[in-house]
This record gives structure tokens, sequence and C-alpha cells, in this order.
């Protein structure tokens, strides 16, 4: 399940792409399956995560012919002192991370270092409201180890990356039908295997592998609205 949106990043052959957070590769897999000519980093501090990755990535062989040119790397590292030179990559992607950051204007600022001159930054946080009802509905879902620290407004996150020398050129919203499907785990938190929080996740899991019309029709309707994720896309001022 993508966040980003590749079709707004553009992203040419021979680009090389860091996603920060990486999770289990989700968007650094799919950027390096886009191009014969890429190169794709992820970075993250969950070992485990990375082991996933690597395994999905296995899913995908790639063709011999293609693989002089195409390169995937997945680093444990801390997004506040990443181990790569200044100015090396053209796209920095950094998806549903900032907000479990204590210091992230420090990661912004690491950010701003390894993205080139002219380069691109697509950055998602959760979206404001649907998130204040999670942790109205449950303290504990914002205590949980490595969970939210933090409501980000949007507005403001846009303020504070145009600070580092970008300028946003594209906003959206993602993943509306998830927004209940959380309001329901919250809600039933003590109560994990409760009917209603297993159907909606069967629902869920069903629209995420078959992608019928209706389900998508309905996501793409509500997200304006209620989309859990805001996603931003903002180019590095030239120069900077």
């Amino acid at each position: 399940m993508l966040t980003i949106d590749f079709e707004r990043l553009a992203i040419a052959p021979g680009s090389t792409v860091l996603d920060l957070g990486c999770g289990e590769g989700r968007h650094c897999i799919h950027a390096y399956l886009l191009h014969d000519s890429i190169r794709s980093v992820g970075v993250d501090l969950n070992f485990s995560d990375l082991r996933s990755a690597q395994k999905k990535l296995g899913e995908f062989p790639v063709e011999p012919s293609a693989q002089a040119n195409k390169q995937i790397g997945l680093y444990c590292a801390n997004g506040l002192q990443l181990p790569f030179a200044t100015h090396s990559f053209d796209v920095v992607i950094c998806s549903e991370v900032l907000e479990h950051i204590a210091d992230y204007p420090a990661m912004l600022g690491e950010i701003t270092r390894v993205v080139k001159p002219d380069g691109v930054l697509a950055i998602s946080v959760p979206r404001a409201w649907p998130e204040h009802i999670c942790w109205w509905l449950c303290e504990a879902y914002h205590r949980v180890e490595g969970g939210h620290i933090r409501i980000f407004n949007a507005a403001r996150l846009q303020r504070e990356i145009g600070q580092f020398g970008f300028e946003q050129r594209a906003k959206h919203w993602a993943h509306a039908l998830h927004v209940p499907y959380w309001w329901l785990k919250c809600l039933f938190w003590q109560w994990p295997n409760n009917y209603l929080l297993r159907a909606y996740h069967r629902l869920l899991v069903w629209d995420l592998m078959q992608r019928p019309r209706l389900t998508r029709a309905l996501d793409a309707l509500l997200n304006p609205v209620m989309g859990k994720s805001v996603v931003m896309y903002f180019d590095r001022e030239s120069g900077l």
C-alpha cells in the first residue's frame, strides 16, 4: 500500500531515491522497480522491518540484463545522522515517520543535507483531526513504545519545511478507508479480537489485494474530507 503518489514524483531513469524510515520497504521497493536504471535506498532503525523488506524484495526478481544499472540498499541507521554524503539523492521520501521523532527538525535538516540541489522531497504525516479522535478514544494508542508522539498541523509543518529551502508544489490526502479501522482499533484496544475490528480489517485486505472499483472510488471521494494521511511534495529551491 503506497502513500506517496509516484506519478507526482516523476522519478527519472538514473535517479537516486532515499526512503527514510522505510519500514518494510513499500516505497523503496516500488522505486527500485520503476526503471532499469535507478538506485533506491531504504533506511530504518528497525532491523526486523528491514529483514521483512529484504524478503519482500525477493518476490520481485529482476532480469539479469537490468541488474547492472539497478541497485537497492537497505540500511539500519539513525535518520538524525545519515551515513550518506551531502547532496546524494535526487528524491527523498519520508512517509509516516516524523510523528514518531522527538527532534523532527533535526531530521528535516539531515534530509536537506542529503537531497541534491533542485531535488524533490515527499513527506506524509497523519492528518490532524482523525488523529485527534484516535488519541481521544484511547490513551494507549499514543503511549505505545515507538508510537506517535505528536499531532502535526499540516500548514505549520509546510511552513517549517519551507524554512529549510523547500517550496511545496502539491498536496493530497490518502487512505480515507483506513480511518474507521483505526477508530475501531482504538475503541476496542483491550479487545483486539473484536468482531467489528476483524471484519473491517478483512475489508481493508480485500480492498488492498483486489482493488475493486467501488472501494477505490469511495476512497478517492472521501480522501479530501477524511484521508488518514496528508501527503506533501516539495521542490528544493535552486542554489540552496
